[in-house]
């Protein structure tokens, strides 16, 4: 038996099955395509979470239950925390490439990068380096996924996902470059609220969005 031939063969079979795996993975969790039009006003969490179910939908994900990653902010206390809406995991992208297997590899060391970042259709969302840069994603967060403490000062949310306007948001680099901080979900806050705001740091309103169920 020719070895040579035999370790290419077997080579090609697991390539062929790894990938088969990947294709078989259903898809928990994408970059949003499309923003709302509407700058920071999502219509609130419930807004958030129905756009990532039309999205998903539309893209053929049916049957399961999306959930928009946004915190909350809250008067005299802490808000709702982006990490306890998203479900345990494992999430994987439109491509059946795996992101995370649970909340803390998320949280400290997930597969989200440019090449995996990818949107419900499974297409690559526009980066730093490209020609136009639309990788801040909102979140409202801090790194480790919780909602801020309220000696925290500053709207960190864009008013809950209602302004359009006054305020400000937390966003994440999906490309994980620009600014000083890498961090796929706490990078910087916002100039504001509005369309025009998000644009002139690199943003276009859109945001992650990971199956709970």
């Amino acid at each position: 038996m020719n070895l040579a031939k035999t370790v290419g063969t077997f080579g090609i079979l697991l390539l062929f099955s790894a990938t088969s795996a990947a294709a078989d993975q259903p898809m928990g969790f994408f970059v949003t395509s499309v923003g709302l039009g509407d700058g920071g006003n999502l219509g609130g969490l419930e807004g958030a979470d129905a756009h990532c179910t039309k999205l998903a939908e539309a893209a053929g994900s049916t049957g399961r239950t999306w959930r928009a990653y946004l915190s909350t902010q809250a008067e005299g206390k802490r808000g709702i925390f982006a990490r306890s809406r998203i479900g345990q995991g494992p999430w994987y992208n439109a491509k059946g490439e795996l992101i995370a297997v649970d909340l803390d590899q998320l949280h400290i060391m997930p597969n989200i990068y440019l090449r995996t970042a990818l949107d419900e259709n499974g297409n690559r969302v526009m980066g730093r380096y490209d020609e136009r840069n639309e990788h801040d994603i909102l979140t409202g967060t801090q790194a480790d996924g919780t909602a801020y403490f309220p000696w925290q000062e500053g709207d960190k949310t864009c008013s809950n996902w209602t302004s359009n306007g006054e305020g400000s948001a937390t966003v994440g680099h999906h490309d994980r470059h620009g600014g000083g901080n890498t961090s796929w979900n706490a990078a910087h806050n916002s100039r504001g609220c509005s369309p025009e705001n998000l644009r002139s740091t690199g943003g276009n309103g859109y945001f992650y969005c990971f199956a709970a169920d």
